[in-house]
């Protein structure tokens, strides 16, 4: 069994707000009763003042009640409540173009608003709306709609800007030959993932805090010859509930087309990470062999560091020789946290 951190790392973490710990431990302070995720932004208890546990259940079985400031108990990365009624009327509009005035005098902060999509999307609220009323085009273009038909039902008032609104964002021309990546984000109890997906297939699943997330997705849209914008897409949706299946230990195999791009030798190696089975662990050595290689124990681990599909795509099931979990883009603890989770639910 892989060992869980130390208190004092735990401790460390909890101080740095490290989003790798989420879904790693539950900190329970005991002055007040009230147990947090690590990344919580209420003050800092000190040392002698916490005590740390693996899970909300272990926390509330000790007496300890959830924060109102972090919210432990909703996986990290969900929308907060106050937003979600918006989103749902975006949704269920998604032509319309909403105003500053109109958002206020529905009861919200547009500042409030633009700061949260800043932080969790990258850009402001009305660019998210902007990329989601072009992706809707995109698709009903895709579906064999008109260009035409395809602008006005997405709250264009002329083609002209319609099409050269979707020129700037996408690099071509409605109706033209061409291909987006769909983006959003998927909250899980190890942290939000970035989730991409064209109309053949998932293409993009990280962390994301991982470091080498606009690297990966540079790579993609060269590879792909498309342009990514954010929106709503049927894949989406199915790889939602595939992963939420995952972590709630009833999937544990995945069902989904993939699009992974890539050179020869790492298309060898995605495919022989994909064929080991849940709750299985293969070392480096042992992989390269089963590429074909068993000198090629580093271009097996350079391959595995370029996987940018995480989770389905299985890296975190190679460990070192000494079983040791390293080598992980998305977190050590959270590959530790994997393996644990598929060693429990065989």
């Amino acid at each position: 069994m892989i060992s869980l951190p130390t208190v004092n790392e735990m401790y460390q973490a909890l101080l740095a707000k490290d989003s790798h710990y989420e879904g790693i431990f539950i900190v329970g302070v005991k002055t007040t009763g009230i147990f947090c995720r690590p990344t919580c932004s209420a003050r800092k208890p000190k040392k002698q003042n916490v005590e740390f546990f693996k899970d909300v259940s272990d926390a509330l079985r000790n007496g300890y009640r959830a924060c109102k400031i972090c919210r432990p108990t909703k996986a990290f990365g969900e929308n907060p409540d106050w937003l979600v009624p918006l989103l749902q009327e975006v949704e269920s509009h998604p032509e319309k173009k909403w105003k500053d005035y109109e958002l206020t005098k529905m009861g919200y902060s547009p500042s409030r608003i633009r700061r949260f999509f800043k932080k969790q999307h990258g850009i402001t609220f009305q660019a998210y709306l902007r990329m989601s009323r072009i992706n809707q085009a995109f698709l009903k273009i895709k579906e064999g709609d008109s260009v035409t038909s395809a602008a006005f039902s997405n709250g264009y008032e002329s083609l002209s800007g319609f099409s050269e609104t979707y020129k700037n964002m996408t690099g071509f021309s409605p109706g033209t030959k061409g291909d987006l990546i769909t983006m959003n984000r998927i909250p899980t109890p190890l942290g939000p993932v970035m989730v991409g997906v064209t109309d053949d297939g998932l293409c993009l699943l990280e962390f994301t805090d991982r470091k080498m997330l606009e690297t990966q997705i540079d790579i993609l849209k060269k590879r792909l010859n498309a342009e990514m914008v954010t929106g709503k897409h049927p894949m989406i949706d199915r790889v939602k509930d595939q992963l939420d299946e995952y972590f709630e230990g009833s999937r544990k195999e995945f069902d989904l087309p993939l699009v992974v791009p890539g050179t020869e030798f790492q298309m060898k190696a995605w495919n022989a990470l994909v064929e080991i089975p849940y709750g299985v662990t293969r070392s480096y050595k042992q992989q390269s062999n089963v590429v074909g290689n068993v000198k090629a124990v580093r271009a097996v681990a350079r391959a595995n560091g370029e996987n940018r599909i995480s989770i389905i795509i299985p890296c975190h099931r190679i460990i070192g020789s000494d079983g040791s979990a390293v080598g992980y883009g998305g977190g050590i603890h959270r590959k530790q946290w994997l393996l644990k989770h598929e060693f429990e639910n065989q």
